[in-house]
């Protein structure tokens, strides 16, 4: 069986946050809940994720949500789709909304995607082919939620191919009984589930 070190080796590897920006997880967010289970741990872990995989030379890759102020674009199919409108939080190109967090940040060495549309980073946008570019076949999962947009992530990249970690300290859904009973009963059977300081020890040795 292949070792954790192995499969997060820095040549095949890439740290990919999801949804880790202002108007999700920070203090004005679409859904506060979530904001405020993201910000009980998650947010420092995905901070201390970002350092030792810059330091790695781990290729870090942003994904984030975007709405125009005319919704053009966006998806409308769904009731999440609804709710988000309604809380009156704009994720506008540009905006403050928009940017990452600033506990984690983006550098120059870090690539940033972003999409008006869908559940997850990866369906039909450019994450996959940017991750075939960078010669990853690892990927490292971060970001919210686990309701929806990080079980989709997962499912669409083992679906694409891809070996997926998931470090269940840098993930957060709401309420948190039940963002557990969905990676211990689902995840898990998907994605290597592991912890923040397990990669960040993995990678401190590569």
């Amino acid at each position: 069986m292949i070792s954790l070190s192995e499969l997060v080796a820095p040549g095949h590897t890439a740290l990919v946050t999801q949804e880790c920006q202002n108007g999700v997880i920070g203090e004005q967010a679409v859904f506060p809940e979530l904001a405020l289970a993201a910000r009980a741990g998650m947010v420092g872990n995905v901070a201390r994720l970002a350092k030792a995989a810059r330091a790695s030379g781990i290729p870090l890759v942003h994904c984030l949500a975007l709405r125009r102020a005319d919704g053009l674009g966006s998806s409308n199919n769904a009731r999440i789709f609804g709710a988000a409108r309604k809380s009156g939080v704009v994720l506008l190109p540009g905006s403050s909304a928009a940017e990452v967090v600033p506990e984690i940040g983006v550098e120059e060495t870090d690539i940033v995607l972003t999409r008006y549309h869908g559940l997850g980073p990866m369906g039909g946008t450019d994450l996959d082919a940017v991750l075939r570019s960078l010669g990853a076949t690892t990927v490292v999962g971060v970001g919210v939620s686990v309701n929806v947009g990080m079980t989709n992530f997962t499912m669409d990249a083992v679906n694409a191919g891809y070996q997926f970690v998931l470090p269940r300290d840098a993930v957060a859904g709401v309420p948190a009984s039940y963002a557990d009973a969905v990676i211990d009963n689902t995840l898990f059977l998907l994605a290597t589930v592991v912890t923040t300081d397990d990669v960040v020890a993995a990678w401190e040795a590569a």
